[in-house]
């Protein structure tokens, strides 16, 4: 038996269950092979998940990556959270295969997190690996310890933000990328009332 399915079974002694009860025997394998899949993070690299996919590109202009979908643990109470990402990027001759911003965002997500740092660790990747002149990042989500536990806020939801380069020094360009995220917010929330298009609503980062 693994250290992780030690530790599942003695949480399931601790909490009054039977660890030989038909419904939870095979508790602490599922246990094991769930955590080692929600923290696979930790054995990638965004250069690794990258690998060959950026190519040299004459573009200039905003890419943006939205809507998003990502899972996560919170460290606090190794409770869910999840929500969606929009990512955009301004490039300087070089661009990124699109699959791999996801396989990026996903490989920052599946660690022990908090939202914050984890817009900001997605910023600082895309930004590192592809030298842009702009960077910006947004993340929305729900937290299980909110929405489970505590307070029990059913209906709040969280939005961060991190900005690097032009996206950080120009008004114009973060007003474009926020407005698309805003738009796309609306489209598939109507009644969230924390819009992403509210600078105030995120946590500004700098360089």
């Amino acid at each position: 038996m693994s250290t992780l399915e030690d530790i599942c079974t003695e949480l399931l002694k601790e909490i009054g269950e039977d660890p030989e009860r038909e419904g939870l025997q095979r508790t602490p394998v599922r246990f094991h092979k769930a955590m080692k899949e929600l923290t696979a993070g930790y054995e990638q690299t965004a250069e690794e998940l990258v690998g060959e996919a950026i190519f040299t590109e004459d573009c200039s202009e905003m890419i943006i990556v939205r809507d998003i979908e990502f899972y996560s643990l919170c460290e606090h109470h190794l409770l869910p959270f999840f929500g969606k990402a929009h990512v955009a990027y301004i490039p300087d001759g070089k661009i990124v295969g699109l699959s791999k911003i996801p396989r990026i965002i996903n490989m920052f997500a599946r660690r022990l997190q908090v939202q914050e740092r984890l817009t900001v660790q997605i910023a600082d990747a895309i930004s590192e690996l592809l030298q842009a002149k702009g960077v910006g990042c947004i993340l929305e989500a729900r937290h299980m310890c909110m929405m489970m536990r505590g307070v029990q806020s059913q209906s709040s939801s969280m939005v961060t933000n991190a900005m690097r380069g032009s996206f950080l020094t120009d008004e114009k360009t973060r007003s474009e990328f926020m407005h698309t995220v805003t738009e796309s917010t609306k489209e598939n929330n109507p009644d969230n009332k924390c819009q992403s298009g509210d600078w105030k609503c995120g946590s500004e980062e700098t360089l």
